[in-house]
C-alpha cells in the first residue's frame, strides 16, 4: 500500500511535467512567431549556453543532479527547434527572383525546397522529368543549386551557359573543388560551393553544419549565408582544396571503413541480434553506424568514397597503419603496443577528454533507449 500510494504521487507529478511541456512548447511556437517577424535564427549559441548554465546553477540548489536538468532540456529544446519551423522564417532577400532546384526531387534537395518554401521564395524543381524546361526556367532564375548526384554534378554543371549573369550558381555537392571549378568556368555571376553535413532525416537545421567555398562575388551570395543562419545551421566557410582534403577523413575514410567491417560481419554470417544483446552501449553504438550505412542508398557511397584520387591514397595509408598495428599482435609486442597508443593520447591532447564527455552523454541515451526497447 504505501509503495502503490507513492507511485501514484509520481504518475501525478508525471502528469504535471507533461502539462509544463506543453505550455513549453506553446511558447515556443509564440517564440517562432517572433524570431520569423524579426528574421533572427531558431539557434542561437549564446543564448542556449547561458540558459543551460543558469538553470544548472538553479539545479544545484535545490539539489537536483545538474546533468539531469541538461539532459531533459537538451531533449526538449530539440523538440523546440523542429517545431519552431512551423511559423516559417523571414524572406532575407524577398527581391530575389526565382530559385531553381536541380535535384529537387532528391531527398536532400526535397529538404531544401521545403526550407526556402518556408522562407517566403518561389521555387522550381528541375529534374530528369523536365530537363527540356532547364533554360527556360534558368533563365529567370536568382539562384540555381545543383543538388545532382555527384558522378553527374560536373556534367550538368557544363550545361548551365545561359544563366542570367546576376544569378547565383550554387550546388550541394559533397566534394567541392572540382564543381566549384566547373561553375566558375560556366557562369560568370556570383559562385558558392555549399556541402551540407547532414542527410535528410534531419528534424530540424538547428546546430546542423553546412560549410561554403566561395568561389566568386561573396557580397552577392551573402543573403544566402543570413538564410541559412536563420534556419539555425552553424555555417563554416573553407576553401575548396582544404575542404576536399578533409572530406577523405571525414566522410571516405569512415565510410569505406563501416563498408569494410560491414562486408566482414556478412562473411562471418555473423547473428547481429545475438551481437547486439551482448553489446554495451558504446558497442552497440558502432553497430548502429554501420547498419545505418547500409541502410541508405548504396551509390551515394559509392561516389562519396571513388568521387577523388586522394580518397584511394589515404585508405592505403590507412591500410598500412593497419597492416603495422597486426605486426605488433603477431610479435606480441605489449609494450611496444602501449607506446603507440600513448603517443596517440599526446597528440590527440585535450580532444580525449572533449570526446569522452560527448560520448558519455550519446551512450546514456543509447543505453536509455536499450533498457525501454527492452
Amino acid at each position: 500500500m504505501p509503495l502503490s500510494k507513492l507511485r501514484d504521487k509520481i504518475d501525478s507529478v508525471d502528469k504535471k511535467l507533461i502539462d509544463l511541456l506543453a505550455e513549453r512548447l506553446r511558447l515556443v511556437a509564440e517564440v517562432g512567431i517572433v524570431k520569423t517577424k524579426h528574421g533572427l535564427p531558431i539557434y542561437v549559441p549564446e543564448r542556449e549556453a547561458s540558459m543551460l548554465a543558469s538553470r544548472r546553477q538553479e539545479a544545484k540548489l535545490k539539489g537536483v543532479p545538474e546533468d539531469l536538468i541538461e539532459d531533459i532540456l537538451r531533449r526538449t529544446m530539440r523538440e523546440s527547434y523542429a517545431n519552431e519551423h512551423d511559423a516559417g522564417f523571414k524572406t532575407v532577400n524577398p527581391k530575389l527572383k526565382r530559385i531553381v532546384m536541380i535535384g529537387g526531387n532528391g531527398l536532400l534537395g526535397k529538404r531544401f525546397v521545403e526550407m526556402f518554401t518556408l522562407s517566403g521564395y518561389q521555387v522550381d524543381i528541375l529534374g530528369r522529368s523536365n530537363w527540356d524546361q532547364a533554360q527556360q526556367l534558368c533563365s529567370k532564375a536568382g539562384l540555381v543549386i545543383v543538388g545532382s548526384p555527384i558522378d553527374v554534378t560536373v556534367e550538368v554543371i557544363n550545361q548551365l551557359s545561359y544563366l542570367p549573369d546576376d544569378c547565383i550558381l550554387a550546388d550541394i555537392t559533397s566534394i567541392k573543388s572540382a564543381p566549384l571549378q566547373a561553375m566558375l568556368d560556366v557562369h560568370s555571376g556570383p559562385v558558392v560551393g555549399l556541402h551540407p553535413m547532414f542527410g535528410p532525416d534531419i528534424s530540424s537545421f538547428a546546430k546542423q553544419v553546412i560549410v561554403y567555398c566561395d568561389g566568386r562575388g561573396a557580397d552577392k551570395y551573402a543573403w544566402l549565408i543570413e538564410q541559412m543562419k536563420i534556419w539555425g545551421a552553424q555555417l563554416y566557410c573553407v576553401n575548396a582544396k582544404t575542404h576536399d582534403e578533409s572530406m577523405t577523413l571525414i566522410q571516405a575514410l569512415r565510410h569505406f571503413t563501416s563498408f569494410v567491417y560491414g562486408v566482414h560481419l556478412q562473411e562471418m554470417n555473423a547473428d547481429l541480434g545475438q551481437l547486439l544483446d551482448l553489446s554495451s552501449p558504446i558497442y552497440r553504438l558502432e553497430l548502429a553506424m554501420v547498419g545505418r550505412l547500409f541502410a541508405q542508398e548504396p551509390a551515394l557511397y559509392a561516389d562519396i568514397i571513388l568521387s577523388q584520387k586522394g580518397n584511394l591514397a589515404m585508405i592505403k595509408r590507412y591500410h598500412q597503419h593497419f597492416s603495422i598495428a597486426i605486426e605488433l599482435l603477431e610479435t606480441s609486442d605489449r609494450d611496444a603496443f602501449i607506446k603507440r597508443f600513448q603517443s596517440v593520447t599526446d597528440w590527440m591532447g585535450d580532444y580525449s577528454s572533449l570526446f569522452m564527455d560527448e560520448s558519455r552523454a550519446l551512450l546514456q541515451q543509447a543505453y536509455d533507449k536499450r533498457v525501454y526497447d527492452k
